[in-house]
């Protein structure tokens, strides 16, 4: 057998193992788990920090003032050193819309050894700890609320007894980019990240979405979140990972009532969002970055390459391993397709998304060894040990 021959055979055998073998990862059911309204529902500080978010404040702010929610809660913003008004738009949407009571506050700038938007994470959570709820949900500011999203990841809380439970919100798919590449971005973490595997005691796998996390608050506390990932860029993973290893039970899954209102209209956009942080998750590590690439190669391009050599050259037996793995590649994407409302033929360019990720992720590598690190809303970070996972 020639070596194009073998190579196929590896990518089909790479994908057989994908679709049985790694968690199920494909498939999109993955929601809130059962879960009954608690007699006495307890209190809740919502943490948000936000830095320059003026462009999105009046989409998400106004969904987190009218939660539905027959417990206490309290929201807290924190303006982390933002330019655009940040603080002053708050105020005046929750004077507008009333709701939930506010509360914006600033931090001054993160002292060293700190990443911002953790240090603002830190004074909001210090914040709601003067009022002593039994629940903190951290969300982004970029992220819109529906009336009971609260109310069910509280009960969800409850009823299962999680420690921390993260909804991966639906971030926004309306640009032409944002269709081809978004709906793989959440493919991939969940690949990466098995839901299934996350939810489970005992196993290893942890993350989080950033941008909702309902963490009880003793928790929080006896892990020392979030001064135990200070140096996180971002901190989804980061903070899954110290619940998970401190004995908390942990769950993560798709959301229904849960969106981004970021936009990412072009192609520049998305890149930055991946590239600014993509080294970082594989530890600043020359040999993770080549085993990456050469892994991505093998799963994504080898398929349709082997299948238009195979078919050019007369090989049947590449045209037929490179199809079948294609096929399968193909057959595991739609339902994230589906749950995103996205048509079905753009499953088979999945390769084409993957070859820009691989891009994205060399990118990331190259911005790291010209010095400028990662970054988070006009603050650049350097370190070696950060550990990456949400976008904010």
């Amino acid at each position: 057998m020639s070596a194009i021959v073998w190579i196929a055979a590896g990518s089909l055998a790479a994908w057989l193992w994908l679709l049985f073998c790694q968690g199920f990862f494909w498939r999109t059911d993955i929601r809130l788990p059962a879960r009954t309204d608690p007699e006495d529902w307890p209190s809740v500080g919502v943490v948000v920090p936000a830095r320059d978010e003026a462009a999105v404040l009046p989409e998400s702010l106004p969904s987190l003032l009218a939660q539905d929610y027959p417990g206490r809660a309290e929201i807290f913003l924190v303006d982390d050193g933002s330019s655009d008004g940040t603080g002053e738009l708050a105020r005046a949407l929750a004077s507008r819309h009333g709701g939930l009571p506010l509360t914006v506050d600033s931090p001054g700038e993160p002292p060293a050894g700190w990443t911002g938007k953790l240090w603002a994470v830190r004074h909001g959570v210090g914040l709601a700890r003067a009022r002593d709820p039994e629940y903190l949900l951290l969300t982004d500011a970029d992220i819109a609320h529906h009336p009971d999203s609260l109310r069910e990841l509280v009960a969800a809380a409850r009823s299962g007894g999680f420690d921390a439970v993260s909804l991966m919100a639906r971030l926004r798919v309306e640009s032409l980019w944002e269709r081809l590449v978004v709906p793989a971005f959440v493919y991939f973490f969940a690949q990466l990240y098995p839901f299934r595997r996350i939810g489970r005691k005992g196993t290893r796998t942890a993350a989080a979405a950033g941008g909702c996390v309902l963490l009880r608050a003793d928790t929080a506390e006896r892990t020392r979140i979030p001064d135990a990932i200070r140096h996180a860029v971002i901190d989804d993973v980061a903070l899954a990972r110290a619940v998970k290893g401190g004995g908390g039970h942990i769950w993560l899954g798709l959301a229904e009532r849960v969106d981004s209102v970021r936009p990412y209209p072009r192609l520049y956009d998305l890149w930055r969002m991946v590239s600014r942080s993509a080294y970082a998750q594989l530890r600043h590590n020359p040999l993770l970055l080549l085993g990456t690439v050469l892994g991505l190669a093998l799963v994504y391009l080898v398929p349709p390459v082997a299948l238009v050599a195979g078919l050019a050259v007369g090989s049947t037996a590449t045209a037929v391993l490179g199809g079948l793995a294609w096929l399968v590649m193909t057959g595991t994407y739609i339902p994230m397709l589906r749950y995103y409302g996205q048509p079905l033929w753009l499953a088979p360019l999945l390769p084409i998304t993957a070859f820009l990720y691989l891009l994205m992720t060399v990118d990331s590598a190259v911005q790291h060894y010209r010095g400028r690190g990662a970054a988070w809303k006009g603050r650049t970070y350097a370190r070696p040990d950060a550990v990456v996972g949400d976008e904010s």
